[in-house]
């Protein structure tokens, strides 16, 4: 007689459960009885596999951690093989932005997070950064990214740029200005991006 199948259950398997309720519905939904519920299975199982909500967190970083792509930061061209690897780093935020308010304050402990701030790091230097200088370039890109893929600056004006100018010329003008460059205003959010990790890049401080 065939044994009744059962939900196999694994960390991996967990992790991306809580990473598709957040998606779906954010922080609030997150418990361990809605992921067990979502998967099939009792509560308790889950604690076989993450030991508690701070762990589960933990769980859910690593498999985002995982789609961040370390390999630009290996490349000797520097700056631009770092810039390469901040791109990837803020469009995989992108995809999870209910993830940014918990990453944001959640200690750093996977072993993928710490390999990628460490390759980071080492990047920095070989492009020229002393330690201390890498600290703070490191610190700037990691809250330029988190904060560009959870804010958009763009979507706050909800009126045409022309709507602005009776009250706010200044703003109607850097709107206007901003919609006819290349990607127009939908394109703003990325062009920021863009100038802010130049200018971090273009202050690196070159090695004695």
């Amino acid at each position: 007689m065939p044994r009744p199948s059962q939900t196999l259950l694994s960390r991996a398997i967990i992790a991306r459960a809580a990473l598709d309720l957040l998606d779906e519905q954010g922080l609030e939904a997150l418990k361990m009885r809605t992921i067990a519920d979502r998967l099939g299975v009792k509560g308790a199982s889950l604690y076989h596999h993450v030991r508690s909500k701070d762990d589960l967190l933990d769980a859910v970083a690593e498999l985002i951690n995982d789609e961040i792509d370390l390999g630009p930061l290996s490349d000797p061209g520097g700056p631009a093989g770092i810039a390469a690897y901040a791109h990837g780093y803020r469009g995989v935020y992108l995809r999870y932005p209910h993830m940014i308010p918990l990453v944001a304050r959640h200690r750093v402990s996977s072993v993928k997070a710490l390999r990628g701030y460490d390759a980071l790091l080492a990047a920095l230097v070989r492009a020229g950064s002393t330690p201390a200088a890498a600290a703070e370039a490191a610190a700037a890109i990691d809250n330029l990214v988190l904060g560009s893929a959870l804010e958009t600056f763009t979507a706050g004006f909800t009126r045409q740029p022309a709507d602005y100018r009776p009250d706010f010329p200044a703003l109607a003008a850097a709107l206007t200005a901003a919609d006819e460059a290349p990607g127009a205003l939908a394109g703003l959010d990325t062009r920021g991006f863009d100038l802010g990790l130049r200018l971090i890049l273009a202050g690196l401080t070159p090695s004695a």
